[in-house]
């Protein structure tokens, strides 16, 4: 079994702030990225940013500069610190985990934490 949950969702007003955590629990013990992905109301399932295990980070253009993820390997979490937040990221967030090896290689999941950025 594998299972991410998240957390740190809510209600914000634009140019605020919000920190988004993903922990990782199960049978797996090689993460190789970890990630954040948004689905608004209407709209196609999008990247925001990606981080491997040792560390690098990818970013989708319009999160580049506002957005910070990172990842304690030792806890199997992954984190989104989000800045300077719009009204246009206001979506349902969802944590991802791909495992390239071992017995439970694959991609997974989380259940989506609502982010609201008031306009």
């Amino acid at each position: 079994q594998v299972q991410l949950v998240e957390s740190g969702g809510g209600l914000v007003q634009p140019g605020g702030s919000l920190r988004l955590s993903c922990a990782a629990s199960g049978s797996i013990f090689n993460p190789n990225a970890m990630g954040w992905y948004r689905q608004a109301p209407g709209k196609e399932r999008e990247l925001v940013a990606t981080i491997t295990h040792a560390g690098f980070t990818n970013y989708a253009g319009s999160m580049k500069g506002r957005f910070t993820i990172s990842r304690d390997n030792a806890k199997k979490t992954v984190y989104l610190q989000m800045n300077s937040l719009k009204p246009e990221d206001t979506a349902v967030y969802y944590c991802n985990l791909k495992s390239y090896t071992g017995p439970y290689r694959g991609e997974y999941w989380g259940q989506g934490t609502q982010v609201t950025v008031s306009s």
